[in-house]
């Protein structure tokens, strides 16, 4: 909200000598939100001045038309004589006034000014344009002034153009400071002045005379005012302090008609809508759209309207989408002149709606039809229902006063039944919230500032004004007491944090995790946990995939990825994507987060959440409630690669990152959690059916590790042969984890002992490992795979697995006799488990 310090003076006597940053910085520790203070003319000097034409030469022989003019500015320029000017505009006239800057002037930018030969002749100052003088980006032609004003007038002065203007964030709770009126109120309680309410008028009551209105849905609209006024000169235009004071406000004039409707908004913040009343058939409705029911609107777009929205009708059907933006089958008529009779045809009877609607159904409005309008920002946050007839009756005197029109007696005021809300709250109840003792009559005194009424002694009952939609309860009330005192007098006390057991296991195990993968040469993402189905279709899953059952977004940031995430994948592959698409060549990322998953939870209880109080705790009945409302929410862990996994250098040619890295990655994070992976061949969509591994703790799936499926790498555009993981870390650790634990280091020498075995090429190795493990026995200090051959010298269809084993006793030294005796029982066993043979 933009609002000239002039305008703000009007409603508050200020300090004469208060600036524009001086206002702001009381304001700001009232707690708005001023962004900028705007120096209007900071740099302009005089003399700028009214000019009146008196005859035009047209220069030719040129590339543009050009204009040598002389021009009446009365003793401006010390002389009385006509000043001549050479300007390149069309659209003035013999007689006509102008702004004419003088030599000697500067002009913002600053641009100064003065008298140069130009053209062939000497050009004894400049007709402004809008843009010129700072006024908004009009170029097009210079300024015209209305006929009345006298040459040499000061024009400075004349167009408020030196001035400072406040820019104000305005929160969604605090839409009454979308007007000049909200702000001067804020101003006038931090200043502690008077306010002037502009709102304060001469209404005269509702009666059965005034314009036809019918409300169907009083739940979208709850209040109705109607005015009209007739005779209106259709030729009038909007007096020059009330386009300043609209350009001013970051809005632009547009005729006399909306402007005065524009500014009556910016005063008081109650839209309003001014319609021809000679275009509406019938009697004004408020309903909500039939299906199929089409309406164009103002900007010339024809749109089709949801069953949801909340339209002005009337008996040709829709004439305006409600709190929005009208219709243009009711717009107010350019005057046009006849030229041959001279006759000037235009709107000479308008009526003025002020109304006010739901705020959700404005704002669905306006997100369904991408409109946002300056009317629909104030209905969204909340316009002062009682407002409507003040606004209309100042929209009505502005009429009459600039337009010369007749206000006509009917006013239709239609209301539905308001309760009143009061508020129950402690007098000390602001300072236990803000720790600081502020007493009761400091309390009433504030809360009767905002606008509230107070009765009560240790208990107040406060109701709020009409314009504070946003105070519903006692903290509300408590905020605005705190914060007109001043949140600098708040007292800095620490808190005394209780003594805690520091981090919680499963935050140390993600912090685990993070520091296990991060030293294997992974870098952690954070994705945003949104999918759609478009990476699901990608990745090849059934329709009756578990990961298909998505959770969907109310409002949903893209239209793209509506669902909550089933699986961490979609996001890492698409960061993979983005980096390799930048130059990362060997990208090895992962992201530890939650996944949303449906399946598992109670359908009935899903999402059917009970609305609690705030003024309690929460019972163990409805947090259960609650949390069965909530879809599963398994902690999860992925990793992605691609590229090389080890780089090319001097000692040679790196190593592209394949299945096996992914399985790693997924040992990484078991040893990090103090469980051991068993892995086996399995086929699971996004992997490549030959290269996938599902993951088990003891008899109990995990996760999936691989390669992905080339139909999904190149649906995703990702590298060839990206390869990823994905564990649940909850199955993971289900069994409690254990404590990590440092290896015990024996003083003792080590044992190596290497075996081959030979197994049919369906048995798995994970399988012979364990066998392997179970004979050795305890000696056995580790197992490692380090060769697989298949070939014609040990037969089809078998497979020859080789291992190193590595013995070692904690209380002596293994004599070669011993580490042989398990070796050949861990060769005993797997060939009684597995049918291997054993090779060579």
């Amino acid at each position: 909200m933009r609002v000239p310090l002039s305008w703000l003076r009007e409603y508050v006597d200020l300090p004469a000598g208060e600036t524009g940053r001086d206002v702001a910085d009381r304001l700001v520790r009232a707690g708005l939100e001023v962004e900028t203070v705007e120096q209007l003319g900071g740099d302009l000097k005089g003399p700028l001045v009214v000019g009146k034409v008196l005859a035009i030469e047209e220069l030719t022989g040129f590339k543009k038309p050009i204009r040598y003019c002389q021009v009446d500015v009365g003793d401006a320029n010390g002389t009385g004589e006509p000043q001549n000017i050479v300007c390149g505009a069309r659209n003035f006239a013999v007689g006509d006034k102008v702004v004419v800057v003088l030599p000697g002037a500067v002009l913002p930018g600053p641009f100064p000014i003065s008298a140069r030969q130009t053209y062939g002749h000497t050009s004894e100052g400049m007709i402004c344009s809008a843009r010129e003088l700072g006024m908004g980006d009009e170029h097009d032609g210079i300024i015209v002034l209305p006929a009345e004003y006298v040459p040499g007038t000061d024009a400075v002065e004349l167009l408020e153009l030196v001035d400072e203007v406040l820019d104000i964030a305005v929160t969604a709770d605090r839409g009454y400071c979308l007007s000049v009126r909200g702000v001067a109120r804020e101003a006038a309680i931090a200043y502690g002045l008077p306010l002037s309410d502009p709102a304060l008028l001469d209404v005269p009551p509702a009666n059965a005379y005034g314009p036809l209105v019918k409300v169907e849905d009083q739940a979208g609209c709850d209040r109705f005012v109607a005015r009209s006024v007739i005779g209106i000169e259709p030729t009038a235009l909007s007096p020059l302090w009330m386009q300043r004071r609209i350009q001013k406000a970051g809005m632009r004039p547009i005729s006399l008609a909306v402007d005065i409707t524009n500014y009556v908004m910016l005063e008081l913040g109650q839209p309003l809508h001014a319609y021809d009343r000679s275009r509406i058939d019938g009697a004004i409705t408020v309903r909500r759209a039939r299906a199929g029911e089409k309406l164009r609107t103002l900007d010339g777009v024809e749109r089709t309207l949801d069953v949801e929205d909340l339209l002005i009708c009337d008996n040709s059907g829709p004439i305006g989408l409600a709190g929005v933006m009208g219709g243009a089958g009711t717009e107010i008529a350019t005057a046009v002149e006849d030229p041959e009779t001279g006759r000037v045809d235009g709107t000479t009877e308008v009526v003025i709606e002020a109304a006010h609607f739901a705020p959700v159904a404005i704002a669905r409005s306006v997100r369904r039809h991408k409109l946002p309008s300056e009317a629909a920002k104030r209905f969204e946050r909340g316009v002062d229902p009682e407002a409507g007839k003040a606004a209309a009756q100042r929209a009505v005197d502005l009429l009459v006063l600039v337009a010369g029109g007749t206000a006509e007696a009917g006013v239709t005021d239609i209301a539905a039944p308001h309760p009143v809300h009061s508020i129950t709250i402690a007098a000390d109840h602001p300072d236990r919230v803000a720790g600081q003792e502020y007493g009761r009559e400091t309390v009433v005194r504030r809360l009767q500032e905002v606008g509230c009424t107070v009765v009560g002694g240790d208990v107040l009952v406060v109701t709020p004004p009409s314009w504070r939609p946003d105070l519903t309860d006692p903290n509300d009330l408590a905020e605005e007491v705190i914060r007109l005192e001043g949140y600098a007098e708040l007292p800095s006390t620490l808190p005394t944090p209780p003594a805690g057991t520091g981090l919680t296991e499963s935050q140390r195990l993600r912090r685990r995790t993070g520091l296990a993968l991060a030293g294997a040469g992974y870098v952690e993402v954070l994705n945003y946990p949104f999918i759609g189905e478009a990476v699901l279709d990608a990745f090849g899953l059934d329709a009756d995939d578990p990961r298909r059952t998505t959770v969907q977004l109310a409002n949903p940031i893209s239209d793209e990825e509506p669902s909550l995430r089933t699986t961490l994948l979609p996001g890492l592959l698409a960061a993979l994507r983005r980096n390799v698409g930048r130059g990362a060549t060997d990208v090895a990322l992962f992201e530890q987060g939650l996944a949303f998953r449906v399946d598992g939870t109670d359908p009935e209880a899903l999402f059917n959440a009970p609305r609690l109080p705030v003024d309690r705790r929460p019972t163990d009945e409805e947090i259960a409630q609650l949390n069965a409302a909530l879809p599963r929410q398994p902690r999860r862990v992925a990793t992605v690669l691609a590229g090389n996994r080890e780089p090319d250098g001097w000692w040679g040619k790196g190593r592209a990152a394949t299945w096996a890295d992914a399985v790693e990655s997924a040992r990484t994070v078991a040893a990090a959690a103090g469980v051991e992976l068993t892995v086996r061949q399995d086929r699971h969509a996004p992997w490549h059916p030959g290269r996938c591994a599902a993951l088990y703790v003891g008899d109990r799936l995990v996760g999936h590790a691989g390669e992905l499926h080339p139909r999904t790498v190149k649906a995703l555009h990702l590298p060839e042969r990206t390869c990823a993981m994905e564990l649940d870390v909850e199955l993971l650790t289900a069994d409690g984890g254990g404590h990590v634990e440092g290896p015990r280091i024996s003083g003792f020498p080590v044992a190596t002992q290497d075996v081959a075995l030979v197994v049919d090429a369906t048995v798995p190795a994970a399988e012979v490992e364990a066998a392997l493990r179970s004979g050795a026995g305890p000696l056995l200090e580790s197992l490692r795979l380090f060769d697989v051959y298949t070939g014609e010298q040990i037969g089809a269809d078998k497979k020859s697995l080789a291992y190193a084993l590595r013995f070692r006793a904690a209380d002596r030294t293994l004599t070669a006799e011993e580490a042989s005796a398990a070796r050949e029982a861990a060769v005993a066993e797997a060939v009684s488990r597995t049918g291997a043979t054993a090779r060579g």
